[in-house]
């Protein structure tokens, strides 16, 4: 799939199932198209780099960076962040996107569902 980026994640429909499909970091990697926080549609959402928050000794806000090496999918309904790597939920790890294998194979990109 030569059309398919780092930057928006591909949807694809595989036995009623909604997926997304996204290249990461060189690989391709694939995820249910579904918020596991309230269901929104998550790999339609906003794909940004991690923000990290510099703080002084009163834990106040200095300055904020964004890491490049940590992309996250941001659902349009909540503003839930997941880390593409992943599917970890940034800010409570115990919510999980739904993975599958994938496989790239003469061009073709297979996603075991």
């Amino acid at each position: 799939m030569s059309d398919l980026s780092d930057k928006t994640a591909k949807i694809c429909e595989v036995d009623g199932v909604e997926i997304g499909v996204i290249r990461h970091k060189g690989d391709i990697v694939a995820y249910k198209n579904v918020c596991p926080h309230q269901g929104g549609p998550v790999c339609e959402g906003l794909k940004m780099p991690q923000v990290c928050v510099e703080l002084d000794d009163q834990q106040r806000a200095l300055r904020q960076t964004f890491n490049e090496d940590e992309l996250h999918f941001v659902c349009p309904w909540h503003g839930w962040e997941f880390k593409i790597a992943t599917g970890e939920a940034v800010g409570d790890p115990k919510y999980k996107m739904k993975r599958y294998n994938v496989v790239e194979r003469g061009g073709e990109v297979y996603v075991e569902v």
